[in-house]
C-alpha cells in the first residue's frame, strides 16, 4: 500500500527546508439546479469533453447534462463507468480519452467514478472536472485517487500535481439521493478534524506534500463544527428530498471543507484503519464513510481520548446512522484472524497511521478495535439507541 511517500510529491519535499502548503480545486460551485450551468463553467476548461457516468447516474442526470452542454455548443460524449476504480478500469478510461480526443474528462457520479476519472485524466495528460451526485466522500475536490483491486480491497493512493479544475455540486440532486449517502459523507468528514489535529501534533507531512498549514487545520475543525450543528436536521430534510440551509452547509462540509481539510491538514489513523478494513471481505459493500467512522472511533481509543468525548462521538454518529460497533461492519470480537489482517494493513509502512503523535503497533489496533464493541453497546443502551444490526456482505 502506498501513501504519502509518492513520486509525484517528492519534488515538493525537502529534508533541508520543509514547506507548508495548501491546495484546492480551481473553482467550487454549489446550489440547487447547478447542473444546468455545467456547460457554462465547463466551456472555458475544454471544448471536447468526455463525460464518465454509470448507467444509473446517467438515467437521472443525463438529460440535464446534455441540455447544459448543448446550450453552449459543447459536444456530448459519454462513457460508462464500470464500478470499481481499479488500475484496469483507469487504464481503460485512458484509452477511451485518447480515442475520443477529449481535452477534459468529467466525472458525474460518486467517489469511485470521480477517483477513476481523476486518475485517467492525469495519465492521459488532460484536465478533469467532478460533478458529484452524492455527498458521501470528499473525493470530488482532492488531488488524489484511491485505487482498489478488482475485488474491492484498498491498493494504493495516487497523487496528482493539481486538483480538479471545477467541482460542481447540484444540492437538489444530493437531496434527491438516499439519506444514507449523506450520512456516509458525514462519517468521512468527521474524521477530517480528528486526523488533522493528530497530524498537527506530530508535525507530519500532509497529502498536499508539505507540513500542515493553519488554514488546512482550521478548515478541518470548521468541517467538524458544521457537522455537529447541522448533520441531524440536514438528514431529516434530505429524507424528504428538501434543500435547506442545513443541507447546504453539510454538503459543503462533506465536500469542500473536508476535502481541503484532509489534504492540507493531514490524514492519520482513521483512514488507515478504513484501508485495513477493506482487506477483509466481510466489510465489502459498506460505504467509505461507514468504515471511516469505525476508524475514527478506533483512533479516539488509541489516543486515550476522554471517555466523555468517545461517548459523545458514539451517540452522535449512531444518530447519524453510522456504524459504531464491529458487528455493524461484519466482524466480531472473536474475528481474531480478520482483525489481525486489518491491523497489519493499517500499520504498513507508508500508511497514514504513522502521522499519529505516537507509535502504533498492529496489536494496539486490534485491542482498540475489539474494545469498541462492548463500550459502544453500553453507550447505546444507556442512550436508548438501537441495538447494533449485524452486517452481512452481499457476496
Amino acid at each position: 500500500m502506498a501513501c504519502i511517500d509518492n513520486d509525484v510529491k517528492e519534488p515538493h519535499m525537502s529534508a533541508i527546508s520543509p514547506i507548508r502548503t495548501v491546495i484546492s480545486p480551481g473553482r467550487y460551485v454549489q446550489g440547487p439546479g447547478a447542473i444546468s450551468r455545467l456547460g457554462e463553467f465547463l466551456a472555458p476548461i475544454g471544448d471536447t469533453p468526455l463525460i464518465v457516468a454509470d448507467d444509473a447516474v446517467w438515467g437521472f442526470v443525463g438529460h440535464d447534462v446534455t441540455s447544459s452542454l448543448k446550450t453552449v455548443g459543447l459536444p456530448v460524449t459519454r462513457e460508462t463507468f464500470r464500478g470499481i476504480p481499479s488500475a484496469r478500469e483507469i487504464n481503460r478510461l485512458v484509452a477511451v480519452i485518447k480515442s475520443t480526443n477529449a481535452n477534459v474528462v468529467v466525472a458525474v457520479g460518486g467517489g469511485s467514478t470521480i477517483d477513476a476519472v481523476k486518475a485517467s485524466g492525469f495519465l492521459a495528460g488532460i484536465r478533469w472536472v467532478t460533478v458529484p451526485t452524492v455527498a458521501s466522500t470528499d473525493a470530488p475536490t482532492s488531488a488524489l485517487a484511491v485505487v482498489y483491486t478488482e475485488e474491492g480491497a484498498f491498493e494504493e493512493y495516487r497523487f496528482f500535481p493539481r486538483n480538479p479544475d471545477l467541482v460542481l455540486v447540484d444540492s437538489q440532486i444530493i437531496a434527491n439521493a438516499p439519506a444514507a449517502f449523506l450520512a456516509a459523507g458525514v462519517g468521512d468528514a468527521l474524521a477530517t478534524w480528528l486526523e488533522a489535529r493528530a497530524t498537527a501534533a506530530s508535525n507530519s507531512l500532509t497529502m498536499a506534500g508539505g507540513l500542515p498549514t493553519l488554514t488546512g487545520t482550521a478548515l478541518a475543525r470548521l468541517s467538524w463544527d458544521v457537522l455537529w450543528d447541522n448533520a441531524l436536521p440536514a438528514l431529516d430534510a434530505v429524507r424528504d428530498h428538501l434543500v435547506t440551509p442545513a443541507v447546504e452547509k453539510v454538503i459543503e462540509a462533506n465536500t469542500l471543507l473536508s476535502g481541503m481539510g484532509f489534504e492540507s491538514g493531514g490524514l492519520a489513523a482513521a483512514h488507515a484503519i478504513h484501508n485495513g478494513l477493506t482487506a477483509v471481505p466481510q466489510t465489502h459493500g459498506l460505504a467509505h464513510g461507514q468504515k471511516v467512522n469505525i476508524g475514527s472511533l478506533t483512533q479516539l481509543v488509541l489516543e486515550g481520548a476522554p471517555t466523555g468525548d468517545i461517548r459523545d462521538f458514539i451517540e452522535f454518529t449512531t444518530r447519524v446512522g453510522l456504524p459504531t460497533t464491529l458487528t455493524e461492519v461484519g466482524l466480531t470480537v472473536e474475528s481474531s484472524q480478520e482483525l489481525a489482517l486489518v491491523a497489519s494493513a493499517a500499520t504498513e509502512k507508508g500508511e497514514t497511521i504513522h502521522a499519529m503523535p505516537f507509535d502504533v503497533r498492529p496489536a494496539d489496533v486490534v485491542s482498540a478495535l475489539k474494545s469498541i464493541e462492548r463500550f459502544s453497546r453500553r453507550v447505546r443502551e444507556e442512550a436508548s439507541l438501537p441495538v447494533p444490526t449485524p452486517y452481512v456482505a452481499a457476496h
